[in-house]
């Protein structure tokens, strides 16, 4: 499914279409990108949004798990990065906000300004884990509403998309998940996000019980089920996201390419898994950049 309405030339005119895309509860589908390269890889397999990954991030630049160790200032340089050189609507994971209600409120100014569209914030005891990782803890409920009320306080961009995600499923149980993520709508939440449900029934309710859009998360090797799109969306879910299958299927090819190359000592054996030089360049808008070269050329 795509909507190329959600393509637009300013960040402005991207919030104004993501956020009317996910009042349409259609399931739109967001690969996870966590470096520039790997959006303009998303776009250019024809979707229309992009979510930045804070897993992602984590293990691609700095070559370690999801568990609260990438900053504010390297999780908004990529984003600017990526703002720079996408037209989709950037939906951003900004973990616990990183701090408290007063961090939370200069983060979302930050990543604002970086060019986000969305911003999910999670109720995790800082430092947080991936949703799907066991020993996770969450934060009271107030102090959760309270970066919530921050979060919209500090938006210049009424249609700065707020969405808040609860992963109390795994400590307190999944109606207990329920009954958070319905406070923060109440706080002022633009969508919620009840991580890790277990079973069908239970996905089924979270829409089904949730005024909100909501987001659903196919995790592969993770605890929800994976279901397809069409079934998400008849669900009611607005959004779903496959947050790391783009950075596992990097990993993946690297790991058989350089390990023929090991093997071998050449890539004939795996040429066919390399993609080509002059793809390569299209990808990343050499022609561009060619342009601009000859318009400003000086002999």
């Amino acid at each position: 499914m795509t909507d190329l309405a959600l393509r637009q030339d300013t960040v402005a005119l991207r919030r104004v279409a993501l956020r009317a895309a996910m009042g349409r509860r259609a399931a739109l589908l967001a690969p996870g990108a966590a470096n520039a390269l790997t959006a303009r890889i998303i776009e250019d397999c024809g979707f229309d949004i992009c979510y930045v990954t804070g897993a992602g991030i984590a293990n691609t630049l700095l070559g370690v798990p999801d568990v609260g160790l990438v900053t504010m200032s390297e999780l908004a340089g990529t984003v600017e990065a990526i703002a720079e050189i996408s037209s989709l609507p950037l939906v951003v994971d900004i973990d616990t906000g990183f701090g408290n209600a007063v961090n939370t409120y200069r983060t979302v100014r930050v990543l604002e300004r970086a060019g986000a569209a969305a911003l999910q914030l999670e109720d995790q005891v800082f430092p947080k884990k991936c949703g799907h990782f066991s020993g996770k803890a969450v934060i009271p409920v107030d102090e959760m509403t309270a970066k919530i009320r921050a979060a919209v306080d500090a938006r210049n961009d009424a249609n700065l998309m707020i969405i808040a995600r609860t992963d109390a499923a795994a400590v307190d149980g999944f109606q207990a998940a329920l009954d958070r993520a319905a406070e923060f709508v109440a706080a002022g939440a633009d969508m919620t996000f009840v991580e890790a449900p277990r079973s069908d029934a239970e996905l089924a309710m979270i829409p089904a019980r949730l005024a909100v859009p909501q987001i659903a998360n196919m995790v592969v090797g993770g605890k929800t089920p994976l279901l397809p799109q069409a079934r998400l969306a008849e669900m009611g879910f607005a959004l779903v996201l496959y947050a790391n299958a783009p950075l596992q299927a990097a990993m993946r090819a690297m790991h058989d390419v350089l390990s023929a190359l090991h093997r071998d000592g050449d890539l004939d054996a795996v040429a066919d898994r390399l993609a080509g030089f002059e793809e390569r360049q299209r990808l990343v808008a050499k022609h561009a950049y060619d342009v601009l070269e000859d318009r400003y050329r000086t002999s």
